[in-house]
């Protein structure tokens, strides 16, 4: 450990560095994976300017509970729906499991005003949040 102390005291431009390259990492990886929205914030955007959630799990887990007014688009069949989604004249939520899917379809489709369910439907359960059962 003294060792460690010692070396990184003799170069402090390459740890500067690293703390720089450590930071910008994050940074970018958060943007890359598109705007995130919050549970508490997604009612808000629904009401205000009518966003169109999109459901990304496949068929079964979204007729096992999904959040109210979204819509299946399992990610496996994102691609026959982008210029659709694309041409959309409200935001669009992107909804998965746990979030990264979503980030994915986020880029594939390159809507302006879109977003990723923060945490996913995982998160949206944690937080109590209902959810809507199909048949």
């Amino acid at each position: 450990m003294e060792r460690w102390l010692a070396f990184m005291g003799n170069h402090p431009f390459l740890f500067g560095t690293l703390g720089v390259l450590i930071v910008l990492f994050f940074v970018l990886e958060g943007q890359r994976n598109g705007r995130k929205i919050s549970a508490q914030s997604l009612g808000i955007l629904v009401k205000a300017k009518n966003a169109m959630l999109i459901d990304l799990r496949d068929a079964k887990d979204f007729r096992e509970g999904h959040i109210s007014g979204s819509r299946n688009i399992p990610y496996s069949q994102i691609t026959s729906h982008i210029e659709e989604l694309k041409s959309a004249d409200r935001p669009l939520v992107f909804i998965c499991n746990l979030g990264q899917i979503a980030g994915t379809a986020l880029q594939q489709v390159g809507h302006a005003d879109s977003y990723r369910l923060d945490g996913g439907i995982n998160n949206w359960k944690a937080q109590g949040l209902p959810l809507i059962k199909s048949k």
